[in-house]
């Protein structure tokens, strides 16, 4: 076990995987207690979490599991309140839940829109809510926002919530950032490109004419051939929530192998 975050403690939101394998927010979990973390591992799927923080106990860490609803104030809050029980402070906060709902404004229905925007912008602010107040108190902290590049440049998939919610992640991660600068707070934000998760299989097979035909074709739009893993998430995250990263802030980071650097 390394010691680049040695006796801290990160607080992931979204820590589970939606299903078999390594998703970012598992990966980076993981990542986090390999480097000395104390993990408080957060899911909506408690379950999930649990498998999560298993594995980090079974590799010599400290782990605590938690269910939470990001979408709630009073789920956030109580999950705030746990860690501090548990590990008395916040040193990292890490914001790993997302949703991607295919339809455009036509197709999307009014809940729809606003549950996507519920789950992948209010959850940031609700858990910066609650949590930044700690790190204000201790006068450090690193909060790392997890985006998309769908954040940054259209990626071809039709879901405009998705859209709107990454772009504000991104802009709300710039301004946090520079509001709490001088109090020892950084903010950055991580924008996966093309990656090869459990998620993709749930949320955007539909757009494919098979499973198949989905890997095939998102390997073949990456840049270098290939899709990024979870791990290429977590090793950026693990860069940003350290001191390496101490005077790097307001950051929004593509880890995309150049896919939103392309023109087309």
């Amino acid at each position: 076990m390394a010691e680049r975050l040695k006796n801290r403690v990160a607080l992931v939101f979204g820590a589970g995987s939606i299903g078999p394998g390594w998703g970012n927010g598992k990966a980076c979990a993981v990542a986090y207690a390999r480097e000395g973390a104390k993990v408080v591992c957060v899911d909506i799927n408690v379950m999930a979490a649990r498998e999560t923080a298993a594995i980090i106990e079974e590799e010599g860490g400290a782990a605590l599991a938690l269910g939470c609803d990001v979408t709630r104030s009073d789920s956030v809050q109580a999950v705030v309140q746990a860690t501090l029980a548990q590990f008395s402070t916040i040193d990292i906060l890490h914001n790993n839940v997302g949703h991607a709902a295919m339809g455009g404004p036509i197709e999307l229905s009014e809940d729809d829109w606003q549950r996507e925007l519920d789950v992948n912008l209010k959850g940031v602010f609700l858990a910066c809510k609650f949590v930044l107040p700690i790190m204000l108190e201790q006068n450090r902290g690193a909060i790392i926002n997890i985006s998309s590049a769908a954040g940054l440049r259209y990626t071809g998939y039709d879901y405009a919530s998705y859209y709107a919610a990454k772009g504000a992640v991104n802009q709300l991660t710039v301004g946090l950032a520079l509001q709490y600068a001088r109090q020892g707070i950084r903010v950055n934000a991580i924008c996966p490109g093309l990656m090869d998760t459990p998620l993709i299989h749930q949320q955007i097979t539909g757009a494919y004419a098979s499973s198949d035909a989905m890997m095939e074709q998102r390997h073949a739009a990456s840049p270098t051939g290939q899709m990024g893993t979870a791990w290429d998430i977590a090793n950026a995250a693990i860069f940003l929530a350290s001191d390496e990263a101490s005077y790097i802030n307001a950051v929004i980071l593509p880890v995309d192998g150049g896919l939103t650097a392309r023109a087309s």
